[in-house]
């Protein structure tokens, strides 16, 4: 119904910057919330941030807070994570994911794209 691809990964050094994209297709309209997940080498996979489509309201794990910065655009059914002052610790898969309106939990996710930190 709904599908997630995640891109903008990549290699970056401590202090640097990088772009996630989200592009989703399918019955995007039934897509509520939209939020961006991490999962390291050797551990579970953490929220990082979401979005809520309508208004752009935005939550972040404090991990990220205040480095890390979530959007969306509605008319071309994207999300973006913009990450800046990235650490080492950031290093992980990131994966896109999205929650239909009226349900608890998130219902899609895509494959995710590497991000690698270097000091």
């Amino acid at each position: 119904q709904v599908q997630l691809v995640e891109s903008g990964g990549g290699l970056v050094q401590a202090g640097g910057s990088l772009r996630l994209s989200c592009a989703a297709s399918g019955r995007t309209g039934s897509m509520s919330y939209m939020g961006w997940f991490r999962q390291a080498p050797g551990k579970e996979r953490e929220f990082v941030a979401s979005v809520l489509l309508s208004a752009g309201r935005t939550d972040y794990a404090d991990s990220v807070k205040g480095r890390f910065t979530v959007s969306r655009d509605n008319a071309k059914n994207a999300v973006y994570l913009q990450m800046n002052s990235l650490e080492r610790e950031d290093t992980a898969v990131y994966y896109c994911a999205a929650q239909n309106y009226g349900s608890i939990s998130y219902n899609y996710w895509g494959q995710g794209t590497q991000v690698t930190v270097s000091s």
